[in-house]
């Protein structure tokens, strides 16, 4: 077979894809159908936890189970559709006793805990904004979101509020109300119990009345400089989960489908919770971390159809071996596909080889909201591709004018990648940051900052990110968070961060620090700074690596240069970065 190509064979008896005909389906597509197969709420009203729970209930489907729930100590419970509409019912009438109304922010800090689901999709049906953070993010990070955010609520643990939010209360004057989910023994103003004032509420509800353009989703994303942005996104966005759940990820009712991602972050949002309702599948649910031979065991005993995962995860079952996976029935698994950073063709073709499923790349963005290119079930894969775009989705090559406009590029061309704005999941804004909402677009387009080309056949391919942001194992981190906690230290002066290839996580943190006098660079002082950034931020936005160096390269208006510093790190001779190319242009 041929290594640039592969067509994947169905098994007897699998359904046909989702999306047969590629071609066809651009042709034919218009998003106005595709909101027509939404139920709709009274007069021009959408919701998105309506649609992942209420419309199955109501259409008789209310008995089947939407979620299975694996805890990490072995513990598994199911939840019906019909559970969860009434769980969920019980949050929105929770926060309106609260206080809590149209467009106030509900915050969870939470792992794979099943209290997750019911906040999210009880947020939405009060007409709130869900806002979920990464629990595993240092105290600095939370209090920054929450600030952002002004978020009026926050779910959590008793574990994760004392360690990262409890010391920080009167920094946060907008949050009026935590919910503990395991904090019954804790009592202090200001904090409840999930569970006692849920079990008050009623399992009923009247249906949301939330229009297609309210704001539902507010998601953090790092940026360059300045602080975290905030991604709005709104109730209309669920008419491009449930189609990209469809046809990118070919989910159809009753399949057993199994997200990774954390729920932290947008994919385990989109992906981990609105997708798989909306279609009405059953989605599976792992309070555990990454454990190779507990995935297989999971992927056969709970007999997953679709199964989407990120390639971090894939390069460490690569590494943990093919006999791993040989022992297990895997022989359910229809489709397996791949998000979070480029997979690269090694992993596509393992997992042919071994699981007899390649991984279909996508492509998308916390902005996009939803999946934007893909390699789909019905198309060949060229490993290494990002795939084409959805129907619906235009997105081209371009290069940005002085004058602001673009240019399209031709096939092989490098350039930006971009998409015509106007997709239901589209961001609607940056928090509270107009302008620079602004400058992600010209003449039409979202610009996405990734630079990529796309070859004669209409696949793309992805060549780098155009600014400083990188993606460690999925995750995305900016260099202002990370240089800022550093220069917290009193022996930093100065810090860059720039991200360093790495074979299973993609790239990994690595900061640059200049020392102020007085301080002398020594391994017991960088491993000091490690573990103070460690502590600060979590371990998946800190450093793993540290150099000292005697002065940071800068622009002539004082920006750190961190192309430089790349450039160094891929082998530049050593010495004061501050004599290296100082070329404002290019930076600024």
């Amino acid at each position: 077979m041929d290594w640039k190509t592969i067509r994947k064979t169905a098994k007897p008896g699998e359904p046909a894809p989702n999306l047969i005909d590629y071609a066809a389906a651009r042709a034919s597509f218009s998003w106005e159908a595709a909101r027509a197969e939404l139920e709709r709420l009274p007069g021009t009203g959408l919701n998105i936890a309506y649609e992942a729970t209420d419309r199955h209930v109501y259409a008789g489907r209310g008995e089947i189970v939407a979620l299975i729930w694996l805890g990490k100590n072995g513990e598994r419970q199911t939840f019906t559709y019909a559970e969860l509409a009434r769980l969920s019912n019980r949050f929105a009438n929770l926060l309106e006793r609260l206080g809590i109304g149209k467009g106030d922010r509900v915050c969870a800090l939470a792992g794979r805990i099943p209290e997750l689901y019911a906040t999210a999709l009880g947020t939405l049906k009060a007409g709130a904004v869900f806002c979920p953070l990464f629990s595993a993010f240092g105290p600095e990070p939370v209090r920054i979101r929450l600030s952002k955010s002004q978020a009026r609520v926050l779910v959590t643990t008793k574990a994760l509020y004392e360690r990262k939010v409890r010391h920080q209360r009167d920094d946060l004057p907008d949050l009026a109300q935590v919910l503990l989910t395991d904090g019954d023994g804790l009592v202090e103003p200001g904090v409840s119990s999930f569970h006692a004032l849920l079990a008050e509420e009623s399992d009923h509800r009247s249906p949301p009345r939330t229009l297609p353009e309210d704001m539902a989703l507010l998601h953090f994303t790092s940026g360059t400089t300045g602080a975290p942005k905030g991604a709005i996104h709104v109730h209309d966005a669920v008419v491009a989960h449930r189609l990209t759940g469809r046809l990118a990820l070919d989910l159809r009712p009753a399949d057993i489908y199994w997200c990774t991602a954390d729920p932290g972050w947008v994919t385990g949002v989109s992906y981990g919770i609105v997708a798989p309702l909306v279609n009405g599948a059953t989605m599976v649910v792992d309070e555990a971390e990454f454990d190779a031979r507990r995935w297989y065991a999971i992927l056969e005993q709970e007999r997953v159809n679709v199964w989407y995962t990120a390639p971090t995860a894939i390069r460490m079952l690569m590494k943990a071996g093919a006999e791993a996976a040989r022992w297990h029935d895997l022989s359910a698994l229809r489709f397996a596909a791949s998000v979070g950073e480029p997979l690269n063709p090694e992993g596509v073709l393992w997992g042919r080889d071994v699981l007899s499923q390649p991984f279909h790349d996508t492509w998308w963005q916390t902005e996009t909201g939803a999946i934007m290119i893909a390699n789909y079930r019905s198309q060949a894969i060229r490993p290494g591709s990002m795939g084409q775009p959805l129907p619906g989705v235009e997105a081209a090559i371009i290069r940005r004018r002085p004058d602001g406009g673009i240019d399209r590029l031709s096939p092989g061309e490098e350039g930006e990648l971009a998409l015509r704005a106007g997709w239901p999941s589209m961001f609607r804004g940056y928090l509270n940051d107009e302008e620079r909402y602004r400058r992600c677009f010209a003449d039409g387009w979202y610009l996405s900052g990734d630079l990529a080309t796309q070859d004669t056949d209409g696949y793309f391919w992805f060549v780098g990110r155009s600014d400083d942001v990188i993606k460690t194992s999925g995750h995305m981190v900016g260099p202002f968070e990370v240089e800022n906690v550093l220069m917290e230290h009193l022996a930093v002066a100065e810090a860059g961060m720039i991200g360093k290839p790495d074979a299973f996580a993609g790239q990994i943190v690595k900061a640059f620090v200049a020392l102020k006098p007085g301080y002398t660079a020594s391994d017991a002082l960088r491993k000091e700074l490690l573990g103070f950034a460690r502590t600060r931020l979590g371990p998946a936005v800190a450093p793993r690596e540290l150099e000292f160096v005697a002065d940071l390269p800068k622009t002539r208006s004082g920006k750190i240069m961190r192309r430089l510093l790349r450039a160094r790190e891929l082998g530049l001779p050593p010495g004061d970065l501050s004599t290296l190319e100082n070329d404002e242009t290019k930076e600024d």
